[in-house]
């Protein structure tokens, strides 16, 4: 079985997928891929959730799935990502139990403080820019970045359109670990991306 918290404090880069099928990467680059599909029915996100924990089961990759406590039990998933409006973490830790991962989308120091107290493993903050994937969220600013540095002890991810020309300003202002979309999934070359991605966060 995997070393769960261990790998997840290694991991740098995160991955967001819709899809099981996924473009031909390295997964040594990666260290989280989380299945988000708010779109389809739960039916096939479980069909989903079930191709990609086949495929990263015997990786070093951890699986998490968006949202659905019941699908990430169903599929043996790493863990589960929650939302501010989604099921309390305590009560999410009730039902996953210790060992699996639970993260949580927060957007402001008061929020990650909360989660860090409630006994999240990772915290996912942002957007930090604008982003066509959450439009509905303010974007946030390095500004959060710099509160969280010195406060913020469990691992967390900056998130909301970050790419390869805005990773310094990232990395500045105090993140460690970034979590994509389509820096990825949207790139021409994904397998080049991803290690370009990796390599210019792990050198900060």
């Amino acid at each position: 079985m995997k070393s769960r918290k261990i790998l997840l404090k290694r991991s740098l880069l995160y991955l967001i997928t819709d899809k099981a099928r996924l473009p031909r990467l390295s997964l040594d680059a990666i260290g989280v891929i989380q299945l988000r599909n708010k779109l389809s029915a739960k039916s096939q996100v479980l069909r989903l959730a079930h191709k990609l924990a086949k495929r990263l089961s015997k990786t070093k990759t951890l699986f998490i799935v968006n949202d659905y406590i019941d699908i990430a039990l169903l599929c043996g998933a790493d863990g589960v990502h929650l939302g501010q409006e989604d099921i309390p973490l305590r009560q999410a830790r009730k039902i996953l139990g210790k060992d699996r991962i639970i993260g949580i989308s927060c957007h402001s120091l008061a929020q990650a403080l909360k989660a860090q107290k409630e006994g999240a493993d990772y915290i996912g903050i942002g957007p930090i820019y604008a982003t066509a994937t959450k439009p509905e969220y303010r974007a946030v600013g390095l500004k959060v970045l710099r509160q969280l540095k010195d406060k913020i002890k469990v691992p967390y991810f900056a998130i909301g359109n970050i790419h390869q020309g805005n990773i310094k300003e990232i990395t500045a202002a105090g993140a460690k670990r970034i979590a994509v979309y389509r820096a990825i999934l949207k790139a021409e070359h994904p397998h080049l991306a991803a290690g370009k991605l990796f390599n210019k966060i792990a050198k900060n």
